[in-house]
């Protein structure tokens, strides 16, 4: 086995030692968590469009910046601002378990198997701890994404995060409320986020072997840079993938379903109803909204791990 100082990128703090162990792990998290929070966040009126173009495509039919005019001329500037509260609030849980979780995994894993085995398995690697990670966030996640939903569906439904949190929780109770779309945004965010890491790792890899540096040796801007262009990668990749279970996401959170029927026969029944086509309503605006915050996510991640000094992640990469 090669020494292990081959694979571990080396703290900026020069003599402080690098924080190891839950340490380590809850920077990774919190920089997630920024990340996500903040890209997400501002990616808010590209949502707007894309969930009302996914809702109500005999309204919204003629393209992104049509949608952008349409609700400002129905509504105001202000409606496309709507869910940015939950937008924020539940990728900030999303990330802290996403990127923190895929680094638990991902190192969990190696030291399962070795650094020299999980190089030659990487990208299985990369899938599992990514699916994993994925799983946990989507806890978090859904109830706030399904309140998110709601209050861009139904822009009269309530007047913010809290109001529609509560009403939610108080007519429609926790799980049939805030979980009905658990299936759905397993579906969409599970292969969404594998697709996501696996395609940046490789893409990255490809880049800096290209740029032929060794990683630990490039300038921070110029990592910024290689974040960048392997996240606008990913999240055009991860934008296709999950696009149709992102629009049964949207669909079943705009209303109620009818007594007595359970999610996967209403899943079905709108899988049916859409088709092929219309399961990739809104793809445009979308591929635009996740190739865009995925690289803001990785290049801020990259930035604010090194800010933290956490830079003790293991390296697999070829």
């Amino acid at each position: 086995m090669l020494p292990q100082q081959k694979f571990i990128a080396s703290s900026p703090a020069g003599d402080v030692a690098a924080p190891t162990g839950a340490d380590l792990y809850a920077r990774f998290a919190l920089a997630g968590a920024v990340c996500c929070s903040i890209t997400h966040g501002a990616m808010t009126p590209v949502d707007v469009v894309k969930t009302r173009i996914q809702l109500s495509p005999e309204v919204y039919n003629k393209g992104m910046i049509s949608g952008f005019r349409q609700v400002v001329a129905a509504e105001g500037a202000g409606a496309l601002l709507t869910g940015f509260g939950p937008t924020a609030a539940g990728y900030f849980l999303q990330g802290a378990f996403k990127f923190g979780g895929y680094e638990f995994w991902k190192k969990t894993f190696i030291d399962a198997v070795g650094v020299e085995q999980a190089r030659e398995n990487r990208t299985a690697i990369y899938l599992g701890s990514s699916a994993i990670a994925e799983f946990f966030a989507d806890v978090a996640l859904c109830p706030l994404e399904a309140t998110r939903i709601r209050l861009v569906s139904q822009p009269d439904f309530a007047s913010g995060l809290l109001s529609g949190f509560t009403k939610i929780a108080k007519e429609e109770g926790v799980i049939k409320g805030f979980y009905s779309g658990f299936g759905p945004i397993l579906f969409k965010q599970v292969p969404y986020t594998m697709a996501k890491f696996v395609v940046y790792e490789l893409a990255a890899e490809k880049i800096i072997h290209q740029i032929g540096i060794p990683k630990d040796e490039l300038a921070p801007s110029t990592l910024t840079q290689v974040n960048l262009g392997a996240g606008i990668i990913a999240g055009t990749a991860a934008a296709i993938i999950s696009q149709p279970a992102d629009t049964l996401l949207s669909k079943i959170n705009k209303q109620k379903g009818v007594e007595g029927q359970s999610i996967t026969s209403r899943l079905i029944g709108m899988a049916g109803q859409l088709g092929a086509r219309g399961l990739f309503l809104g793809l445009g605006p979308r591929i635009v909204m996740v190739a865009t915050l995925t690289a803001g996510q990785f290049a801020i991640y990259g930035d604010i791990k090194r800010v933290l000094g956490a830079t003790g992640g293991v390296e697999i990469a070829k």
